[in-house]
Order: C-alpha cells, then sequence, then structure tokens
C-alpha cells in the first residue's frame, strides 16, 4: 500500500513565479493543526504493524509548500524510516532546509523527491545539500520545471551531478513545447515526453484507490489528489478500495499518471516509484543545440 499524505500545510520559504504558494506564510493555528494531523497520521502507521496484502506501507509526504523546514516533518520522516513494516518514507523537496537530521534516518528507507529552482538557490548550494544525501546513502531524485529560462541551469546542473542521480524534468503547466525544445528537455531527461502531455484516463485502470491512496491531515481517504470523491476516513475505518477506472477525462501530473497501469512507469522507476528514482538509470546526453533553445526568445 503506497499513502500519498498532505496535510494543511501550504506555506514556502521560495517565491516561484509558477507556484500559487510562494513565499506563502501560514498563520500559527494552521501550522499547529499541521503539526497535530501529521502526528496524528504518523501514530497511525506505528499501531499498524501488519502488513497490507503482505505488503510494506510506503508513503510519500506532497505537501503543498515545503514541509522540511517544520520540524515535524523531519521527525516524521525519521520515525517512519525505522518502522519495520515501512519500506519507504519519502517527501517533495526544494532542499533548502539543513540536512543534519538525516544521519538519523535508515537510508535503506528514508528518499528525497528533490526540485532544484534557479533563481530561489544556486545551483552550487543545491549541489552541495545533494551531495550531503550521496553522503549519507539517502536515496534521492533530482529535477526542474521546464521553463525556456531554466534550460541553461539544468544542463549545467545534470553535468555537474553524480551519474547515479536522476534528473527528471516536469512540463510547466500551460506551456507548449514545439519540438527543438522538447528535443532539448528530453536530452537531460529521456523520460521526459511522458510529462509533456496528458494522458487519457477516464476508464483506464489505475492502481490508485486500490494499491496506491491519499490522505488528507483529517483522514480523509481519496482514490489520488485529484479525484475529490471521498472512500471513507483512514480513522474511523470506513475507507474502502474501490477498483473502479480512473473518473478524469486526463492526468498530468506524475505523482498521478505513475499509477496508471496502461503506462509501463511501475517498470521504469520498480523500486523507487514514490521518489522517482528509475530501476535502471536512462541515458542522457545534452547535445550542443540544448543551449540555443534555453532562449526565452524561442518560446
Amino acid at each position: 500500500m503506497r499513502i500519498l499524505y498532505r496535510g494543511p500545510l501550504a506555506s514556502c520559504n521560495y517565491d516561484c513565479a509558477y507556484c500559487p504558494f510562494a513565499k506563502r506564510r501560514d498563520p500559527p493555528e494552521l501550522l499547529r493543526a499541521d503539526r497535530a494531523a501529521l502526528e496524528r497520521f504518523v501514530a497511525w502507521v506505528e499501531a499498524h504493524p501488519e502488513p497490507i496484502d503482505a505488503e510494506p506501507i510506503e508513503v510519500l509526504f506532497t505537501p503543498w509548500g515545503e514541509g522540511l523546514t517544520r520540524s515535524w516533518y523531519r521527525e516524521a520522516l525519521v520515525r517512519l524510516s525505522h518502522l519495520p513494516h515501512v519500506g519507504r518514507a519519502a517527501i517533495q523537496t526544494n532542499l533548502a532546509g539543513r540536512l543534519g537530521w538525516v544521519a538519523g534516518a535508515d537510508p535503506g528507507t528514508l528518499a528525497l523527491w528533490c526540485t532544484f529552482h534557479p533563481g530561489q538557490v544556486s545551483r552550487e548550494r543545491f549541489l552541495r545539500q545533494v551531495e550531503i544525501l550521496h553522503r549519507h546513502g539517502i536515496r534521492h531524485s533530482v529535477g526542474v520545471v521546464g521553463l525556456p529560462e531554466h534550460l541553461a541551469e539544468a544542463v549545467a546542473l545534470r553535468e555537474a551531478l553524480p551519474g547515479d542521480v536522476y534528473l527528471w524534468v516536469n512540463a510547466a503547466e500551460g506551456h507548449t513545447y514545439p519540438a527543438e525544445q522538447e528535443a532539448a528537455w528530453t536530452a537531460i531527461d529521456p523520460l521526459f515526453g511522458y510529462s509533456v502531455r496528458p494522458h487519457a484516463s477516464r476508464g483506464r485502470s489505475c492502481r490508485t484507490g486500490d494499491e496506491v491512496i491519499s490522505v488528507l491531515g483529517d483522514g480523509t481517504v481519496r482514490r489520488c489528489h485529484f479525484v475529490p470523491e471521498p472512500l471513507g476516513n483512514l480513522y474511523d475505518g470506513t475507507w474502502r478500495r474501490t477498483t473502479q477506472p480512473c473518473p478524469k477525462g486526463e492526468c498530468d501530473c506524475h505523482i498521478g499518471y505513475v499509477h496508471l497501469r496502461t503506462l509501463p512507469l511501475y517498470d521504469v522507476f520498480a523500486g523507487g516509484v514514490l521518489e522517482r528514482v528509475p530501476h535502471e538509470l536512462p541515458l542522457w546526453s545534452v547535445p550542443p543545440a540544448a543551449l540555443n533553445a534555453a532562449d526565452p526568445g524561442t518560446v
């Protein structure tokens, strides 16, 4: 069972123009509510040591904001990483916070999905953070949003990263990619084609609701973040699995379409589905034409 958890936290320390939660500050009462909700969720996982369908529980925190600047997310990941029935404890993060805490986690369980935001942090500082993860043996992927003005930084980041670190690229929302731009981003991330176009999903078989669920801070269970209909509540035992096909017309977010049975991504990311680490690293290249596509004027 894979669980995508999202509490009420919606604040972030970055100011990305493409994000509605940029530089947002949560009031103290919301932060307290988020902490209490997360602690309740971790306690639920701790209280359910029996594997579901003989498989371990895997958890991915997908906060709207940045979780690792909050102590309770760091503490939750360390606690979960040491539970024998938890196979993965992962989080999406901008990697801005201090990382000394990872030394207390089980490196066989902890994993980080890290996003590099050019203009918010220097490439050098970000690479130093990645090196800390590498030194502690923490599984991680690194990625960028595929905006034309980010391409030169993405090329430089790919060349500077260790060869065993996957660099993914997310298609920018609302952006159309001419052939030369798509080719430039695909040279960096050979799997970019899965992100650049939405996937037909209505009526298609999907693992969400069955092998994967989304859990909100109050315990509401949904099949995924993108289908609002509740399946019940995690804490009162009312939630029930569903094997119904996807009701949405399209799925265009990796944390959604990765679970479609019509796509081969469970084989591509075998052993690293939640943290976006491929089973075998795809071969990347950076042709000289890639830098030409970095000119915003080519959009």
